[in-house]
């Protein structure tokens, strides 16, 4: 056979495996083939999900384990060896590969990201392969890690716990970095990391890599709230078993390497800073868990403790940094040294997508103007003005408003699933606690038969608290509704959340994220891979906020009289404690209790205006969808296919061409299916009669559907079979009737012959037999669908 006749797997096989392995690559260590680094985006219409292509390499060399250098894409020999090169680019700028080749079995493209100044890409003989040890050499002087005591640290393997886990190309990407950053003497480090993407796990093989190397010898891990220790304890950190302590009572043992703690653990206002017993060098490495909170802002108490352990490696960790006037997390740690977005998560199909149902009640879009005398429950006048959709709840309660917000949640879970795990984000704690009792009652039934159905977890509700675990608890059933204010905007790793209500007003872009965040992890095993967002105060327009997804910009003015040395701050002359973007200032009195359990919202009651017999109703509502492009749309689904067809194929003639000259029609639909398009959907909206073809020629083009049947009757009426003979002839028949039950993607599997009617005409070899063999069937089967799609009568 000759090498142009060889399939793409034959090439490989014959000429580019033999050549990498002749170069020194171990087969089972450094080479990996066909490795799939994303999951496949998930797409969402109506009630359907549906997964996108995986990605995969055709090669990836690793010079050890979980250090990728370079990836090779291959083609068949009927491309030229050059044919695969901007696809291999592609993938190698995902997975931080410098080193590129394309082949196509005759020799190999080499792109070297490395040679800035030199010749960047070259053809080489198959004989030419580079080794390791020559790779490798390259790699280092290109990141700049050739220093010995360099090597020393990013030699040291990540963790295995023989389950077979290993990290994703992020991970593995944002761990390398840092590792490398690190050694190389890098102080101040920040890592971005969507909700979700696994940031603790990342932690974790970088703690024990360097830990391991010696690097590292005593690591902190700060966090804010209890949560979010108590998670990380009970996750990935489990593994560094009896080196590991979690700080409580501000009680101090040094006999430990890895130490996990509250900023509220370690320091407080009355002068006892726990962490002051241990001595300013002891840390060699701070971790800092969503770093955009209480640390970010410099002259917080909680920035004290960072301060005071200043030459040891900080490293932030957040999903959203913050840049505000007055906040700045670049300024810090400077810009990050990875970033991975909710964009890119949810591209790779790691990160469950969302739908947005955006629900306007009247009052809040017209706002509400009490009539005369009108009074509050407690017979006082009510102020004659204009409350709009920032008053409601905030500074006046509308009861009924209130009661239509929980009918609509209630309506939206009887239409989906009563048990769905749900967050409704409040304005405050009073707020919470008025929306569990309207839940309560919207669904008295359910409500009755688990008085946890309905659970208020606030700061301030120690009951609620206590079920935090259980909601969190993918096999746990209660609580199934959560309504809360502040205290489960972040750390809450609520992996099947599946409908997130907006009825607080959120103007601030990292909040916004973190609630966001909630939703976005994915959970097959439990049915979760999208979720709802139910919003009821138009805080999804920060969608189209560029900032939403964008690389944060410093805006921070830092004058010339700014110290940003990094040494300790003067002693505050108001002492606060920066709890959740909030600042909670403490009495001037030694016996105020002191905070446990950390991070805990607890909001001053506020007086509110309470009103009732005020009409509310629903005046719009409307559901948009994420586009593959990562804006929300607002479409129909005929809208959005048509939109999605017409982008790859711009006329109806385009699409005919490439659909006639197709070997196999399914390939098309499939790659159609992969982009999003949901025909099982289409047939609920224009007809189940109808196929992919007609579907998409009606739908994107306009043009009149003929149902399956009808084909199959105008092939007979051809009268084409009479070139075959009799038992080729039934055989034919029979396929059309099948195609006529059961569509395209039946009759074009050899399969087909085994079932109802074929399998009574014969065995499926007898069947095949009767065309003269598989060539022959295969042959009339690719003219019996062209005829099927042939215009005219």
């Amino acid at each position: 056979m000759k090498k142009k006749d060889l399939s793409e797997s034959d090439i490989k096989a014959k000429f580019i495996t033999p050549a990498i392995l002749k170069a020194g690559w171990d087969e089972h260590t450094q080479l990996g083939r066909e490795i799939f680094f994303t999951d496949g985006r998930i797409y969402v219409k109506g009630k359907l999900t549906a997964r996108g292509k995986r990605k995969f390499a055709d090669y990836i060399l690793f010079y050890k384990p979980n250090v990728p250098i370079a990836i090779i894409e291959a083609k068949d020999n009927k491309h030229s060896v050059r044919g695969g090169i901007q696809q291999a680019l592609g993938y190698g700028n995902t997975l931080d590969i410098p080193f590129v080749f394309s082949s196509n079995g005759d020799g190999f493209y080499f792109h070297d990201k490395t040679a800035a100044d030199g010749e960047i890409e070259r053809e080489i003989t198959l004989d030419e392969f580079p080794s390791p040890e020559e790779l490798w050499a390259k790699y280092k002087r290109y990141r700049g890690i050739e220093a010995e005591e360099v090597q020393e640290i990013i030699s040291q393997d990540y963790f295995q716990d023989g389950s077979g886990r290993s990290p994703r190309y992020y991970q593995q990407n944002a761990v390398n970095r840092t590792i490398e950053a690190v050694a190389k003497k890098q102080q101040r480090i920040i890592l971005v990391m969507a909700t979700g993407t696994g940031k603790t796990y990342t932690a974790f093989q970088i703690i024990y890599r360097l830990w391991k190397s010696g690097a590292k010898k005593r690591i902190l891990f700060l966090a804010d709230r209890t949560a979010l220790i108590d998670q990380t304890a009970r996750g990935d950190f489990r593994h560094f078993r009896d080196a590991m302590t979690i700080i409580k009572h501000k009680q101090i043992d040094t006999a430990y390497n890895v130490y996990l703690a509250l900023y509220q653990g370690l320091s407080d206002s009355y002068g006892t800073d726990a962490y002051k017993q241990f001595s300013r060098e002891f840390f060699d490495l701070v971790i800092i868990d969503e770093c955009h909170r209480g640390s970010a802002k410099e002259d917080s108490k909680w920035r004290e403790i960072l301060e005071y352990f200043h030459t040891a490696t900080h490293i932030g960790l957040t999903a959203t940094p913050k840049e505000t006037t007055e906040v700045s997390s670049t300024e810090y740690f400077g810009e990050p040294i990875y970033t991975y977005s909710l964009k890119q998560g949810i591209d790779d199909g790691f990160l469950a997508p969302y739908k947005v149902v955006k629900v306007t009640l009247d009052i809040d879009a017209e706002g509400w103007r009490p009539p005369r005398g009108f009074l509050d429950k407690d017979g006082n006048p009510v102020e004659d003005r204009i409350y709009n959709r920032t008053d409601f709840d905030k500074n006046i309660v509308v009861e009924e408003r209130r009661k239509i917000v929980a009918a609509k949640i209630t309506e939206f879970l009887k239409g989906y699933d009563r048990y769905a795990k749900s967050i409704v984000f409040c304005i405050d704690i009073e707020h919470a606690e008025g929306m569990r009792t309207a839940l309560v009652n919207a669904n008295a039934d359910l409500f009755a038969e688990n008085n946890k159905y309905i659970m208020q977890i606030t700061g301030d509700n120690q009951d609620g608290k206590r079920e935090l675990d259980n909601f969190i608890n993918p096999s746990e059933t209660y609580p199934v509704i959560a309504t809360t204010s502040k205290l489960m905007t972040t750390g809450i790793d609520a992996q099947t959340c599946k409908l997130i209500v907006l009825d607080s007003n959120i103007g601030s872009m990292t909040e916004f994220k973190q609630i966001i965040g909630r939703g976005t992890r994915i959970n097959e095993e439990y049915g979760k891979t999208y979720f709802t967002i139910m919003d009821f105060r138009n805080v999804t327009n920060l969608f189209a906020d560029p900032d939403f997804d964008g690389d944060p910009v410093m805006i921070k003015i830092v004058s010339e009289d700014d110290d940003l040395s990094g040494t300790e701050d003067e002693t505050d002359d108001a002492p606060i404690i920066d709890i959740d973007g909030e600042e909670v200032e403490f009495p001037e009195t030694p016996d105020y209790p002191e905070i446990e359990g950390g991070g805990d919202i607890v909001e001053e009651p506020r007086s509110k205006i309470r009103v009732d017999g005020v009409q509310v109703k629903i005046v719009n509502e409307r559901v948009q969808y994420l586009g593959s492009d990562g804006k929300i749309i607002t479409e129909s689904l005929k809208d959005y296919t048509k939109n999605s067809i017409t982008k790859q194929y711009k006329t109806l003639e385009s699409f005919l061409n490439t659909w006639n000259n197709a070997d196999k029609k399914k390939v098309i639909v499939r790659e159609l299916e992969d982009q999003g398009i949901f025909f099982e959907a289409l047939q609920e909206e224009v007809g189940k009669e109808f196929d992919p073809f007609d579907l998409i020629c009606h739908v994107a083009f306009e043009s009149k559907p003929l149902t399956r049947k009808e084909r199959a009757e105008n092939v007979k009426k051809r009268n084409y079979f009479t070139k075959y003979g009799e038992q080729a002839q039934l055989v034919l028949n029979s396929l059309l009737d099948k195609y006529a039950q059961d569509g395209l993607m039946t009759i074009g599997s050899t399969e087909v012959l085994k079932l109802d009617p074929l399998n009574k005409l014969g065995t499926a070899m007898e069947l095949v037999k009767a065309f003269g063999g598989k060539p022959q069937y295969l042959q009339a089967l690719k003219e019996l669908e062209a005829q099927l799609y042939k215009t005219g009568a």
